[in-house]
């Protein structure tokens, strides 16, 4: 039992030395989702559309089923590479607009 209380109280000891302010934490994380999202995003997008013409160019010279579902593919990549843009361009707005809320912005 007394073995016990000494391991406990080590692991109470312990959290207090090593606790980190909140919200420098908080601040570090979003900023590094920021850098994250503006660093990966176009990219993806760059090679959706890219995707996009390579899959309508193959559609082109298949049959007519194939040729209609190629379509449908291109236009979701280029769909699904404007929603990335958009994301990129209006994710670190809402991210300085949540975390101002302290008074401070991140580094976005």
């Amino acid at each position: 039992m007394n073995k016990k209380m000494l391991l406990l109280g080590l692991f109470v000891l312990a959290g207090f030395a090593l606790a980190a302010d909140p919200l420098a934490t908080t601040a570090g994380a979003l900023s590094s989702l920021c850098d994250g999202i503006k660093s990966l995003l176009p990219v993806a997008a760059m090679l959706m559309i890219v995707l996009a013409g390579v899959i309508y160019a193959a559609g082109q010279i298949m049959g007519a089923e194939t040729r209609a579902r190629a379509n449908v593919w291109a236009t979701a990549c280029l769909t699904g590479a404007l929603i990335a843009v958009l994301i990129a361009v209006i994710a670190p707005a809402v991210l300085n607009t949540i975390y101002t809320g302290q008074g401070s912005s991140i580094a976005c």
